[in-house]
């Protein structure tokens, strides 16, 4: 494959950011995308909202269906994937991007704030993906695709903010085992993860992440694109970081995805 025309994804935390940017990649394929959040009216720190964001698909060439949704919601979830296949007929692809965060230590992380992490980052992660599961096994080429990091379990990873880790750590490890839960019937489900800081909201929230050492979210959405045209069958159960995505297709000139060209990239946090 070498286009996501006509295919239905549904992207979790869509109303800006990297979930926007991958389903904007999809839109200029001609794709449907379901933009979900539960951000409906302006927010007064955030950018974008679920109905903004779909009129930036629906004028990049895709079909957009922006349906409100708090992925903590059992009832939420399953009532969005309905619409979306009410809507498409299909689900295609599920790209789960919905993360809250919080770079904290064990003290000062208020348990309010470990259960939102667990509730968006894990729980809804394995929702969203029980939920879209009988619909991407009917499709032709289905994939999910978690933004989460490669597993690794040096202390170093843990010790700083280990309620953070752990709830990241979780969504890949339901690629460790949804891959292989779900290999015969040739779903699969990959990580990516950015090898720098991205240039998002979330980063504003971390101290001194300056964000001009950051690239665009734009490297995310055009590694996704390039697992997601893959062939469902020979490409699952990986830890795709998005510059090596890019190399493998012949991408290495990445300057264009910086935010201050020339200036020194940041690694993300769970990266060397």
């Amino acid at each position: 494959m070498s286009t996501l025309a006509g295919k239905t994804l549904f992207i979790s935390g869509s109303s800006r950011g990297i979930g926007l940017a991958i389903g904007l990649r999809a839109a200029r394929d001609g794709a449907n995308v379901v933009i979900t959040g539960k951000t409906e009216a302006p927010h007064p720190k955030l950018p974008g909202t679920i109905h903004s964001a779909a009129a930036e698909i629906e004028k990049a060439g895709g079909k957009a269906l922006a349906v409100p949704m708090d992925i903590r919601f059992e009832e939420q979830v399953y009532a969005a994937v309905e619409k979306a296949v009410q809507r498409f007929g299909s689900i295609d692809i599920l790209v789960n991007n919905a993360s809250a965060i919080s770079l904290t230590g064990t003290l000062q992380t208020p348990m309010k704030r470990y259960d939102l992490m667990m509730g968006i980052n894990v729980r809804g992660t394995y929702l969203c993906s029980q939920a879209c599961l009988p619909h991407l096994a009917k499709a032709a080429n289905p994939h999910i695709l978690n933004l989460s990091p490669p597993l690794d379990l040096r202390p170093k990873w843990f010790g700083p903010h280990l309620a953070y880790t752990m709830s990241k750590y979780g969504m890949s490890l339901c690629v460790l085992g949804m891959a292989e839960e779900f290999r015969a019937q040739g779903i699969a489900v990959n990580a990516l993860w950015p090898r720098t800081t991205i240039a998002t909201a979330a980063l504003q929230i971390i101290p001194g992440a300056e964000p001009e050492r950051a690239r665009i979210p734009e490297i995310v959405a055009d590694a996704a694109w390039h697992i997601l045209t893959r062939p469902s069958r020979s490409s699952t159960g990986n830890f795709f970081l998005d510059d090596e995505v890019l190399a493998q297709a012949g991408i290495t000139d990445l300057s264009r995805y910086a935010v201050k060209p020339g200036a020194p990239l940041r690694p993300d946090i769970f990266i060397d």
